[in-house]
């Protein structure tokens, strides 16, 4: 990687905009947003907001032609994802990453079909209670970026060269051996909370403190759980009881990035969570009732407001 590496973030939501900002504080240079559209002017014009301090990131069209960057941190919404695969062509070299710090499972598989998995990292971000109003972008905690190969018990060049930059720019972040198991384990708690938060639009300490919001979140967790356990990954019924020592660290008024973009009147993400649980678990002969009634009961909210009555 070079010395003055050039990262480059796509999807500056509240996720986005808490690593660019990151980024930007270790050198403003060496950070730029890819948007295109209404969210150029925008970002262009305004910047983006973190925490009550500006980031005036530098934004680039994907039209645009200039250096490729270094690394390429993917953060855009589910539905946007076949469209950011083709807007980052021009800012994608022959030595590039691409780290995914999307929700799902198969992000990194959709992005390896347009760039090849020797480019592609896989990640998640778990623990971090980012909110995003218009371009204004808060959190309390920072919780921690998990990512790397599939595999991660053999040295990578790549590897480390991106965790020095990690580490550079202030980023908690770690590289488990097992990255495959630490994506389902995320996804099991995705579907679970991001779903019921939503569909019952209440914050994180519903979950801390409400046995019934509890029990619903779990119903939904196991099925993923079952589902894994069937696909091959290695997931288990006590690795749900991880989860609560990351939730009771999380703000009791913090709510899900699903939950805000129910609030908000925005497509969600759930073809990415229920969707995909459900065309899988039919694929391996499982039963997921409370991922069905969840997809059925999201679905329903954004189709009345696309018919805007």
């Amino acid at each position: 990687m070079n010395r003055h590496p050039k990262v480059c973030v796509i999807g500056a939501g509240a996720m986005g905009s808490f690593y660019a900002a990151k980024f930007y504080e270790l050198d403003p240079e060496g950070i730029f947003l890819l948007a295109g559209g209404e969210r150029f002017t925008r970002l262009q014009e305004r910047g983006i907001m973190v925490n009550d301090t500006h980031y005036p990131c530098a934004v680039q069209r994907p039209e645009d032609t200039g250096p490729t960057a270094d690394l390429i941190l993917v953060t855009v919404k589910y539905q946007h994802l076949p469209q950011a695969v083709q807007d980052m062509a021009n800012v994608v070299g022959e030595d590039t990453v691409i780290l995914s710090a999307m929700n799902g499972i198969d992000s990194e598989e959709i992005l390896a079909g347009g760039y090849g998995w020797q480019r592609v990292l896989y990640g998640v971000a778990l623990g971090i209670d980012a909110q995003r109003s218009q371009n204004r972008v808060s959190y309390t905690q920072e919780g921690v970026l998990y990512w790397g190969r599939a595999d991660n018990t053999e040295p990578d060049p790549k590897v480390d060269e991106v965790r020095g930059l990690l580490n550079a720019a202030g980023i908690a972040n770690e590289v488990p051996q097992d990255m495959l198991r630490m994506l389902w384990w995320k996804y099991m708690v995705n579907c679970g909370a991001n779903q019921v938060s939503a569909m019952l639009r209440l914050p994180y300490g519903a979950f801390q403190r409400v046995e019934e919001s509890r029990q619903l979140m779990e119903a939904t967790m196991a099925e993923v759980v079952d589902l894994a356990a069937a696909i091959g990954v290695d997931l288990r019924q006590e690795d749900m009881n991880a989860w609560y020592s990351v939730l009771d660290r999380l703000s009791p008024e913090g709510r899900t990035s699903m939950c805000q973009d129910i609030e908000a009147g925005r497509k969600t993400e759930v073809e990415m969570f229920s969707g995909k649980v459900t065309e899988l678990a039919k694929k391996h002969g499982l039963s997921v009732p409370a991922n069905h009634f969840l997809f059925q009961a999201i679905r329903s909210l954004e189709k009345w407001w696309e018919m805007g009555p």
